[in-house]
């Protein structure tokens, strides 16, 4: 029954199951190629475009939370989807021209561009899934499925985009490349306002009230002007790092206050919640090295085919999604199997290992190079396995482990903070990844390969170390998450 119940979903379920499937059709074919734009075509160095790319992905993440508060609050999920889909497609339309306007202000309009797709990600990002929520009812018995076949959306999008865009930015330049993505966009669009009346009923009470004029021209003009001052923070990083800083003290702040107000129990499942966000960082820097140092280790030091195939070193990413489809299922399967034995802080801790693992293979992979440098793709397979299922992990896990230790009253806040793990891991990873850029004057696979094989280990060794203490701490954070004192040492009758 349950199995029927996955696949037999409401009309509104597919029209959002489609939009987001084109949407992160179009931003992940958008992230698949960006590093590489801005080194092979803008002529920047590797350690700049990582550290760029870096605070480009802080900046989308920390959006996201504002795009949720105007969709729930605001304008409406619904109206917020629209005009964040809209917004990107002017993004990645702005990408596209500017790779034929080098000498009339192209690297300026790349960072408008990449303002703009700020801006909008953040108005979509979290609003679907929003909605989808708002489409069942309580207890619903299709609603765990829904979701299962919504995250398959979002990995079907990205494994076809990554597939598909390295090939035209090969074929036929960047410029078609990112004008895909911004077709992608302007299907969603299309396909959302065409069956909009589906969901005449669905939505935020901020849905279900008449459009305010001017709230909705105010969040129009707040956006672009938002896009612009993104674009500003994108070109003076040491700005958008401080800004980024703040913000996270501030709300570390708010967080440890409220924390410290609690006792008991409730107290103690706010720091167990407070250090698997610490946890999160750590994955979250290694997850973003996929765009930027395994990317270019991939068009270094990695033969350029797959599973037999050839292959452009861009469309390794692809691998990320394509292990996560295959995973899903199996993890869902043992899961079931073991109930509450395995529980979040250890599923956290294998995650850890599984990442560590990930990059320890790739530094063991360069001992097993040709003459030439190269290595064989399989060992980057492998290190693809292993950090996708860390990912569903950790990652895949991140916001029910919020949802589970934080009260109730606090559930949005924890939301936002969660997200800001992504933001402050996106700055670090990008700087994580500066490490490995290969100076220009470097051409021979064999130099490039030492800077990779020292860095990747370096990183997986730590990872390892920082695995062992989760390990080593898991039993007790596993108490305090299942309602029980950490104070054990105790006796009951003390």
């Amino acid at each position: 029954m349950s199995d029927l119940n996955t696949f037999k979903q409401p009309k509104s379920f597919y029209l959002i199951f489609s939009i987001e499937f084109w949407e992160r059709f179009g931003f992940y074919g958008m992230q698949a190629i960006l590093t590489v734009y801005l080194v092979k075509i803008l002529g920047m160095d590797e350690s700049t475009s990582f550290v760029l790319f870096g605070a480009f992905s802080a900046l989308i993440y920390g959006f996201v939370a504002a795009g949720g508060w105007l969709g729930d609050k605001v304008i409406g999920t619904k109206r917020a989807i629209t005009l964040g889909a809209i917004i990107l497609m002017v993004g990645y339309a702005l990408l596209g021209v500017s790779t034929t306007s080098q000498h009339i202000g192209g690297s300026t309009l790349i960072f408008i561009a990449m303002g703009f797709i700020t801006v909008g990600n953040g108005l979509f990002k979290a609003n679907p899934s929003s909605l989808l929520a708002k489409v069942y009812d309580e207890n619903d018995p299709r609603l765990d499925g829904a979701f299962t076949m919504y995250y398959m959306a979002i990995n079907i999008g990205s494994l076809i985009s990554m597939i598909l865009t390295p090939i035209i930015a090969e074929k036929a330049g960047y410029g078609m490349a990112f004008g895909v993505s911004a077709i992608g966009l302007a299907i969603t669009v299309v396909i959302f306002l065409a069956y909009l009346k589906m969901l005449k009923s669905v939505g935020s009470p901020a849905d279900l009230a008449p459009v305010n004029k001017s709230k909705m021209l105010m969040v129009i003009v707040g956006s672009v002007i938002a896009s612009f001052i993104c674009s500003y923070l994108l070109q003076n990083l040491f700005l958008a790092h401080g800004i980024l800083v703040i913000a996270g003290l501030a709300i570390l702040f708010f967080y440890f206050k409220e924390a410290l107000s609690m006792t008991g129990i409730e107290r103690q499942k706010m720091f167990v919640a407070f250090i698997l966000m610490l946890q999160g960082i750590v994955f979250f820097v290694l997850y973003f090295q996929m765009p930027t140092s395994l990317n270019f280790f991939a068009i270094h030091n990695v033969s350029h085919d797959l599973f037999g195939f050839s292959a452009e070193p861009e469309q390794f990413q692809a691998l990320n999604p394509f292990w996560i489809m295959i995973a899903s299922p199996i993890l869902a399967i043992i899961y079931g199997k073991l109930g509450d034995s395995l529980s979040m802080p250890f599923k956290f801790a294998i995650g850890m290992a599984l990442c560590a693992l990930s990059f320890l293979v790739l530094s063991w992979g360069a001992g097993f190079a040709n003459s030439q440098g190269i290595i064989s793709s399989n060992w980057l397979v492998l290190s693809y396995l292993f950090q996708s299922i860390g990912e569903l992990l950790v990652s895949g896990l991140g916001l029910a482990m919020v949802a589970q230790l934080v009260p109730q009253r606090m559930m949005g806040f924890a939301m936002g903070m969660w997200f800001l793990t992504s933001a402050t891991a996106a700055v670090i990873a990008g700087w994580v990844a500066s490490l490995t850029s290969v100076p220009s004057n470097i051409t021979d696979a064999n130099q490039s390969l030492v800077i990779y094989g020292d860095v990747f280990g370096k990183i997986g060794y730590t990872t390892a170390a920082i695995a062992v203490i989760t390990f080593i701490i898991a039993p007790k954070l596993t108490k305090v998450s299942r309602g029980e004192s950490a104070s054990v040492a105790q006796p009951a009758e003390a």
